[in-house]
């Protein structure tokens, strides 16, 4: 499945600053994988406008693409350090991703190795494979923005094709996050629950019967990881550790502190 209906919205002028964003970065020999609404279209068929094409790169390669998007005369910057930079041209925006917001799942070499060749905005690109897109989309539960509907799709969709060793492996000592979707999956498509295997699930709930009889010392709050927001209080009033500042996270307490002032222009 192509990416045409992903595109279809789009003017004239937007296209081609997206083709000629893709382009540039091709003959820069700038290595990027095309995600956001474009792979999940290719994936599930389902198509959603939006104002923002979201490309994705190694850390090592953002600054660099930015030097580049200068030079073509584009805006470009690091819009929030731990994980995102922009590159604009009038009202339209290139995102350049590296990270999620909450500082983990990292473009790191398995991403291009794992990614999968398609037509873009009628040009070869590579695609972010869907375990990837599976393993970011799934820590965002905000207030206004859950992306649980967008992983169900994606499972829906891709079931038989993903390979579950490498996503339980992505999620790792964060596997409940993907307990949760993967229990949810099962609440929404009863009809379709054993596409799942059977040895995924049943090695996550075994785990999760594991820890019963064990709670650990570590005051720790792991919410800030799928929310900015909503568990702020616990962390600046209730005493537990912002789990951001742990070592799966790439952020500081200056990221945090730029992430959550953000805030209020989100909503």
């Amino acid at each position: 499945m192509g990416t045409s209906s992903a595109s279809a919205e789009l003017d004239q002028e937007t296209e081609q600053f997206y083709r000629n964003s893709i382009r540039s970065l091709q003959e820069a020999e700038i290595p990027f994988l095309v995600g956001g609404a474009y792979a999940f279209c290719v994936y599930t068929g389902i198509s959603r406008h939006t104002k923002d094409f979201d490309l994705f790169l190694r850390p090592s390669d953002v600054e660099r693409a930015i030097t580049h998007f200068r030079a073509d005369g584009f805006e470009a910057e690091r819009t929030f350090p731990h994980w995102l930079a922009k590159a604009k041209c009038g009202d339209d925006c290139i995102d350049l991703i590296y990270r999620a917001g909450n500082g983990m799942c990292e473009v790191d070499d398995a991403w291009f190795q794992r990614a999968r060749q398609e037509e873009v905005l009628g040009m070869r690109a590579a695609l972010c494979a869907a375990e990837e897109i599976i393993w970011m989309k799934a820590y965002v539960m905000e207030r206004e923005r859950f992306d649980g509907a967008d992983v169900a799709h994606l499972i829906h969709a891709c079931a038989e094709r993903l390979d579950w060793a490498h996503l339980v492996r992505r999620f790792n000592s964060h596997w409940r996050v993907l307990l949760v979707h993967l229990v949810l999956f099962g609440f929404i498509y009863p009809s379709d629950r054993n596409r799942i295997p059977a040895s995924v699930l049943s090695d996550l709930l075994q785990r999760a019967h594991e820890e019963l009889s064990s709670t650990p010392d570590d005051r720790v709050c792991r919410g800030t990881l799928i929310s900015r927001a909503q568990y702020l209080i616990d962390v600046q009033e209730r005493g537990y550790r912002d789990a951001r500042l742990d070592s799966e996270s790439r952020m500081n307490e200056a990221d945090i502190a730029h992430w959550t002032a953000a805030i209020d222009q989100s909503e």
